[in-house]
């Protein structure tokens, strides 16, 4: 099984700069995209439909036009699909989207940024308990898949310049101790699974001085997965080729 989550920093920008082209390269069985930027009511201005290329399509918008949002593209049809999360979180901002199948769960989700002034550190840290709760209550019922944009480089590693980002948005103790959390809660990181010393490897570049020129880059975009699957997984491969947003594609191979 081949899935792809993409950070699209807003579909309609990306769809005119390559995404339907890797879309159809790809041919992934499961697609899940964050920051659409987009409503339902507005993919009449898409001339890439995921209809039209053999996908059930499934969109969860934030109230705000133009804000946030996710997207997951899937072959198979699955047994149920819900928004957001039952507790806590943030509301109408389009963060989350759970589908279920009959061997596992697959989550998408956007994780709320704490901005360059770390204001919002207290409403991420809410957040983070919701969705971890929400993963260990699915976890209970059948292995889960979970990727997005977690705007958080976990370790050292997984950035070009860790020291002198110590305590940035991305980067905080709060925003990487919430992610040893998750992990300790009995996921892995797909990646790190794969490759535990790989170094610039990375998902997310600044726009400003000429950062992916320069591989000076962050690992934000993830894939975990259920501890019991760690022997299902073949690969995960970082598109870092793939341009169209500041974030790039994440494959994942995986037996189910």
């Amino acid at each position: 099984m081949r899935a792809v989550t993409w950070n699209v920093n807003g579909l309609r920008a990306c769809e005119k700069k390559g995404f339907a082209d890797f879309f159809s390269q790809i041919d992934a069985d499961f697609f899940c995209i964050q920051e659409t930027k987009m409503q339902e009511d507005q993919l009449s201005a898409l001339k890439w439909s995921a209809e039209a290329a053999g996908y059930h399509a499934y969109w969860n918008s934030a109230e705000k036009k133009g804000y946030s949002g996710t997207a997951v593209f899937a072959k198979q049809e699955p047994l149920a699909v819900t928004r957001e999360m039952e507790t806590g979180g943030v509301a109408n901002e389009g963060r989350v989207l759970t589908l279920e199948y009959p061997e596992f769960f697959l989550v998408n989700a956007y994780v709320p940024n704490v901005r360059r002034d770390l204001c919002r550190i207290p409403l991420r840290m809410e957040w983070e308990d919701a969705l971890r709760n929400h993963l260990t209550a699915l976890d209970a019922k059948k292995p889960v898949l979970y990727c997005g944009d977690m705007n958080v480089a976990h370790q050292p590693i997984d950035l070009k310049n860790a020291k002198s980002n110590e305590g940035n948005a991305g980067y905080t103790a709060e925003e990487r101790g919430k992610m040893t959390e998750l992990l300790a809660a009995g996921f892995a990181d797909a990646f790190r699974v794969l490759y535990p010393d790989r170094t610039d490897a990375y998902t997310w570049w600044s726009y400003m001085g000429r950062a992916r020129e320069k591989n000076v880059g962050w690992r934000i975009d993830y894939w975990l997965i259920s501890e019991r699957l760690r022997e299902k997984l073949h690969d995960v491969i970082i598109h870092a080729e793939i341009m169209g947003s500041d974030h790039c594609p994440l494959e994942m191979q995986i037996d189910l």
